[in-house]
């Protein structure tokens, strides 16, 4: 008996100092990168800086933010994050539904199908080349219907609904209920958990998103996204003649390495408010979706 209780202590005691430094070891490099943000430009390329800035300074934050096009992006981005996000989460529900009911013909099928082209597509230009064929090109809409469909998260609702209890279905086809009222009223409602996982997905992917932009909508600046304009941003900063064009334009001391770190915060800072809020429903999503019974 007192050799299990000192075997639960010790690993209390060994599990409580390994999440300790996992914590610390997972927060020291936002913490450091939101210091070095704060600092004065000029100040930071001594280095030392920690985990508190030294010579305070919103400089590189008003560089960042004085960037052309950088509303224009900051727009876009929430209305993409936003639209592709319920649209995907929508569509993706809709279609893991249909492929989950045992009567679907070919549902198999179907899924292997689907499986297959998570591994397998038809390349960078081909995609192009039937992208401005569809008149996706120039537009807003290659931002959102790519990526309605997802076969990942498709196949996470589907797993999902597999755990939901044949009898509620046939309970409610019993009293006179239809497939779209099953759905509405009883699945979709006890999927919440997993429908605010694949939403957090699909609002990173979105957010994060910056390569369509440059590829798709390269030439339309009213249609440009905050990641792609920082991105440029970032790349600019690394030249030195863009470098002291910055720097002259600023009004005051800053550099390439401490404009990288204002813009890197502005890009996380959204995610990290909203995980906070969807974060139960995330792991929930995440574990019950592969337990069966």
């Amino acid at each position: 008996m007192k050799k299990t209780i000192m075997a639960d202590s010790l690993f209390r005691t060994f599990n409580t100092l390994f999440m300790i430094s996992f914590v610390i070891i997972t927060l020291y490099p936002i913490i450091n990168t939101l210091a070095i943000s704060l600092n004065d430009g000029t100040d930071a390329l001594r280095g030392g800086i920690y985990l508190w800035p030294r010579k305070f300074s919103m400089k590189n934050y008003y560089t960042v933010l004085h960037k052309n096009n950088l509303i224009t992006g900051a727009f876009i981005t929430v209305a993409r994050t936003v639209t592709g996000t319920v649209l995907s989460v929508i569509t993706n529900a809709i279609l893991a539904f249909i492929v989950s009911r045992k009567r679907f013909l070919f549902r198999k099928q179907l899924s292997l199908f689907w499986v297959v082209t998570m591994y397998v597509n038809g390349g960078l230009i081909p995609t192009f080349l039937l992208y401005k064929g569809l008149g996706l090109t120039n537009s807003f809409g290659v931002y959102i219907i790519p990526g309605m469909i997802s076969a990942f998260n498709m196949l996470v609702i589907r797993t999902y609904m597999n755990g939901i209890p044949d009898s509620l279905e046939e309970s409610a086809q019993l009293d006179g209920a239809g497939y779209t009222t099953i759905f509405l009223r009883i699945i979709a409602p006890l999927c919440k958990p997993v429908f605010a996982t694949v939403a957090l997905f699909v609002a990173v992917g979105q957010w994060n998103s910056w390569f369509d932009a440059m590829l798709f909508n390269r030439m339309s600046a009213h249609l440009t996204t905050l990641q792609y304009e920082l991105m440029k941003l970032l790349s600019s900063v690394t030249n030195q003649s863009t470098s002291a064009e910055v720097m002259k334009n600023s009004p005051g001391s800053v550099t390439p390495t401490s404009v990288r770190a204002a813009a890197t915060m502005i890009t996380m800072l959204p995610i990290i408010c909203i995980y906070p809020f969807l974060q139960k429903y995330f792991v929930t999503g995440l574990t019950l979706g592969g337990v069966k019974e």
